[in-house]
């Protein structure tokens, strides 16, 4: 026995042996997986230490040029309105000037500071920044960017050809050197490979819109025409006071059709180019970085979360029901089925995210595009005086120190604001896309958890009840307890309103219990939704000085109203006219506005002083400031008699007795001319 023992002892090892192929599989006991994707720090050839260092000389250079240029022009021209000068950006009142170049600039720099929340750098002069000094890199960062591009604005305000070719040969300068490095280093390791890459398209499209502007006005010439010589001041009073036609007054518009009713809904969120109305600069640049914050927040936001989803799902293995299992969730007996189930329900994740982030993309643009249309009407308002579309109170539109602060941050609020909003409709928008199809459509369509349809199926009771006790308060309402009668309405069977009033309480309340919890649902889904839009109010109306966007944006139209009202601006602008040009033009005005003729007056040329004297008036009326600038005011009237350009009312009388009787003396020589004509 101790020998067959042994025997058997012996053997074991070589049987084992003999059927181990454990040395071949020795380095693949599991099925390989392709290795992950490992990034490493790229540096392109152009390196940016390198291209600040070169780019900031040259641009000081460029800079002392151009304040030279500046220098000489004045002096060769002597006395010119509104010179420009290289300390001054660009004229932010000015509605008539090219809004494309500044835009580009704005959006380029915004650009450039969104990629800063991530960048482990924030100043190109510096490599590995410490983590305890990089907060503070940023903030001299956000000051830095600013500075670097402030010449591709500089060159542009100068309006001379050698500051054109300068602003083409910087934007150039850096559009190729940032196509360089994107070329050289298109992965990065930052969030997601092509994150960087994707981030720069902005700056580069602005970067090529500015190269391309700037070649343009080369060709074209410099363009001296300042803001008050444009024709779009004067053409704007000209369309305010040109004559209806009497078919447009006389034709009334009748009851419109459900069609056209409908119809109405989608255009009104379709801005529409005028050409007899401009936008503000201060609103166009607002607008183009609004659509930047919107395309770099929807790029952060779906770097974040996709790729990790994929990794996530990538991940997955048969180890995936044993954790399930753990929480006491069994999905089926197969683990090679649970994996399936687990991968399609990550993938369900992803394209509900994906459908919100789309979703929220789309809103903000239509609420980006519904703001421009309100922003034209509420300018249009204003200008013809129109206060309480914006306030519910009597307002004076005047500068004030917060309307100032209020003007200055404007664009940057309106980028915050938008990028908040996206963030949290991305995130309502995919709570309520997980409900929709974890909770309905899966159910359904699998014929399992029917969680929400149960319930629904246990209460169909009250539900009954409730829609039977509604519609049957509607159907009273309008059959039984309102009667018609000689065109007017009237209460009717009112022992029975007040018998159903007392035996419906108690159901009735049950109904506010529902119809409070749908308000709530609304009002939040309808803040969520307008929480990008700076141009209306989220607060009743009594509570608007409350809303602090609101409040910037009206504080904002206050000063931009007062300072570029196009009336004012032509009236300014004839104003200066006649002192630079040497009285001709104030002579052609004044032969415009008394009706001097040297022919003998007929009926058309009566007819052309009435108007030019309503004109006159009408202007007088709506601008009084400018009373105190008439020739007949400053002769006839004193200092006493006048209080911020407006008379008194005690010398009211006598200044309408003097002026006429000034208005009489100026009219006669012109008309007794031709009678001495025809004794001669």
């Amino acid at each position: 026995m101790a020998t067959v023992n042994s025997s058997k002892v012996e053997l074991e090892p070589f049987e084992y042996s003999y059927y181990d192929y454990s040395d071949w599989y020795s380095d693949n006991a599991e099925p390989t997986k392709p290795p992950k994707e490992i990034i490493p720090p790229c540096d392109p050839l152009a390196e940016d230490k390198l291209f600040h260092t070169c780019i900031l000389p040259l641009s000081l250079v460029i800079m002392l040029i151009l304040a030279a240029v500046v220098r000489k022009k004045k002096v060769f021209q002597g006395f010119s309105r509104g010179s420009s000068s290289i300390f001054s950006p660009t004229n932010f009142l000015d509605q008539t000037q090219n809004k494309g170049l500044i835009m580009a600039v704005f959006g380029l720099i915004f650009s450039k500071l969104a990629v800063l929340l991530i960048a482990p750098d924030p100043l190109p002069f510096s490599k590995d920044t410490p983590a305890e000094i990089k907060e503070f890199m940023k903030i001299i960062a956000i000051f830095y960017y600013p500075v670097l591009y402030y010449p591709l604005v500089a060159c542009s305000t100068l309006q001379h050809k050698a500051g054109y070719v300068f602003g083409s040969l910087l934007s150039f300068t850096h559009f190729a050197v940032l196509l360089w490095q994107k070329f050289d280093c298109p992965k990065t390791p930052e969030i997601y490979k092509f994150y960087l890459l994707l981030a720069s398209l902005p700056q580069l499209a602005c970067l090529a819109f500015i190269s391309v502007q700037y070649g343009l006005l080369f060709i074209k010439g410099c363009n001296n025409d300042e803001d008050l010589d444009s024709s779009y001041y004067s053409s704007y009073v000209k369309s305010l006071l040109k004559k209806k036609s009497s078919t447009s007054s006389s034709s009334t518009p009748g009851k419109k059709s459900l069609a056209e009713r409908i119809l109405e809904v989608p255009k009104s969120y379709i801005y529409v180019p005028e050409k007899a109305f401009r936008f503000p600069l201060k609103l166009a640049v607002s607008t183009i970085v609004a659509f930047m914050a919107i395309y770099h927040t929807a790029l952060l936001l779906v770097v974040t979360v996709v790729p990790t989803l994929h990794i996530v799902r990538a991940g997955i293995d048969e180890n995936i029901a044993f954790l399930l299992l753990g929480f006491g969730v069994v999905l089926s007996d197969d683990r090679m089925e649970v994996v399936r189930i687990v991968t399609f329900y990550t993938w369900l994740l992803e394209v509900c995210y994906l459908c919100a982030m789309t979703l929220s993309c789309v809103i903000s643009l239509v609420m980006l595009m519904r703001s421009l249309v309100l922003h034209r009407t509420n300018l249009r308002g204003l200008y013809k005086g129109d206060v309480y579309s914006l306030y519910n109170s009597q307002k004076t539109i005047r500068p004030s120190k917060s309307g100032v602060v209020c003007w200055l941050g404007l664009t940057g609020y309106q980028a915050a604001i938008v990028s908040l909003a996206l963030a949290i409709q991305t995130v309502v928008f995919f709570i309520c896309f997980l409900f929709l199809v974890f909770l309905v459509i899966i159910p359904v369509f699998h014929g399992r958890n029917l969680f929400v349809f149960e319930i629904l199926g246990k209460a169909w009771p009250g539900w009954v009840c409730l829609i039977l006790v509604t519609g049957l308060q509607h159907v009273a309402a309008k059959f039984m307890f309102v009667k018609k009668e000689a065109g007017t309405r009237d209460l009717h069977h009112r022992e029975s309103l007040f018998l159903l009033t007392y035996l419906l309480f108690l159901i009735n309340t049950v109904i506010g219990l529902i119809v409070g919890i749908w308000r709530m649902v609304i009002t939040a889904l309808y803040n969520i939704i307008h929480l990008g839009r700076m141009d209306i109010s989220l607060l009743h109306r009594t509570a608007e000085p409350y809303d602090p966007a609101y409040h910037y944006y009206t504080s904002f139209l206050k000063l931009e109203v007062s300072q570029s009202h196009p009336v004012m601006k032509a009236f300014c602008g004839l104003l200066l006219d006649m002192m630079v040009e040497g009285g001709r033009v104030g002579q052609k005005m004044r032969d415009a506005e008394e009706g001097i003729q040297e022919n003998k007056p007929n009926k058309a040329t009566s007819s052309r002083r009435i108007r030019a004297r309503w004109h006159l008036v009408y202007t007088l009326v709506n601008n009084p400031s400018l009373l105190g600038c008439r020739k007949h005011f400053q002769t006839l009237q004193t200092s006493e008699s006048v209080l911020n350009g407006t008379p008194k009312r005690s010398s009211k009388k006598g200044s309408k007795r003097e002026a006429g009787k000034t208005a009489v003396e100026t009219v006669e020589p012109a008309e007794s001319q031709p009678t001495q004509d025809t004794t001669e």
